[in-house]
């Protein structure tokens, strides 16, 4: 038994944003650390996708640090990319607490914590000191405040920031905690957003950094064969799916129940497994190859890697198995691909 999973009861007795925190203060003491282990990976798992060269196909999604603090430990952890965000333009609290739930009888997490962010000002700064030899991408949020009508000019705003420091961009309009940004997928509103940022990336002589937009599970599925369209045309780099959802319907009962009474937020974790990888399968007929694709969503073992690779998928992303299961997931994700 790894260390990890002798502490988990202990750790799973704290409040899940105290424990998450208290995780993050550990980390940076582990970074502090000159000499991280750097785990070597297999030449059979290099791939390139959207330009970039990538060690491994495993990554760790966006939303676990939102502050670009850990990468160290990440990349010693043996992460082959690592999105950091959601990142705002100007610092704000988000939700009020409590806003982070877990359910380990079913590795469920629910989360309204409402793009919590340092600042895209402070996020920057701090990636200037990034490691070498890890791939950065990070990904952009409109403030609260913002309204609908001038999103643009929020996404603008934090990706003159962040995009040097990274090597690709991911625009979310996808989660469910921040009123109205969802809107933004609707084809006549994402438009326009996608040709103002592709507008403002060649502006900053930074045509040949990915741009990548990340969807929601809970579209039509004729909604998402206009948004592929609208992606493929804007010339935009590719798209990851998926974010969390809305639909309480993944859980079984009696958890629903229990769900439900802890009020609003995305789902995240295996029970979004099925429903993400029904979306990522219409998603992928409808691209017809014309786009890479990131899964993320309901991942947590090689065997689920493994399969979103096989459906299609160009790379992966993890995040809430990584709380129930602990660092030593990602070794056994990599031992199990082929």
């Amino acid at each position: 038994m790894d260390l990890y999973r002798a502490l988990r009861p202990l750790i799973f007795r704290l409040d899940p944003e105290t424990a998450h925190n208290l995780a993050f203060w550990l980390g940076a003491r582990a970074c502090a650390f000159p000499r991280l282990p750097q785990p070597e990976h297999p030449a059979a798992l290099r791939r390139t996708v959207f330009g970039l060269d990538f060690p491994t196909p495993l990554g760790l999604a966006a939303g676990l640090d939102k502050g670009a603090t850990l990468l160290p430990l990440w990349k010693g952890l043996g992460f082959g990319h690592v999105e950091i965000g959601t990142v705002t333009p100007r610092p704000q609290p988000g939700n009020p607490k409590p806003r982070l739930f877990r359910f380990p009888e079913s590795g469920l997490i629910l989360n309204r914590m409402g793009f919590n962010s340092e600042g895209a000002d402070v996020v920057a700064a701090r990636l200037k000191r990034r490691p070498a030899g890890l791939i950065v991408g990070g990904n952009l949020g409109k403030n609260k405040e913002t309204p609908e009508a001038q999103a643009l000019d929020d996404y603008r705003a934090a990706y003159r920031l962040i995009a040097p420091q990274v090597d690709y961009i991911a625009l979310n309009v996808s989660s469910p905690n921040t009123p109205g940004l969802r809107n933004l997928q609707a084809p006549e509103a994402l438009k326009p957003l996608l040709v103002g940022m592709l507008d403002l990336r060649k502006v900053m002589g930074l045509e040949r950094q990915p741009l990548l937009l990340k969807l929601a599970p809970d579209l039509a599925p004729e909604d998402l064969d206009a948004i592929v369209e609208v992606a493929v045309a804007s010339g935009i780099s590719g798209l990851i799916a998926t974010n969390t959802t809305l639909d309480r319907g993944v859980v079984a009962e009696p958890l629903r129940a229990l769900v439900e009474s802890k009020g609003a937020g995305g789902l995240s974790g295996a029970p979004l497994k099925p429903k993400a990888r029904e979306v990522r399968k219409r998603i992928l007929s409808a691209l017809r190859g014309r786009l890479p694709l990131v899964a993320c969503g309901g991942l947590g073992s090689a065997e689920d890697v493994q399969g979103a690779l096989d459906d299609g998928a160009a790379l992966a992303q993890i995040y809430s198995a990584l709380i129930f299961e602990g660092p030593s997931l990602v070794r056994r994700i990599h031992e199990g691909l082929e």
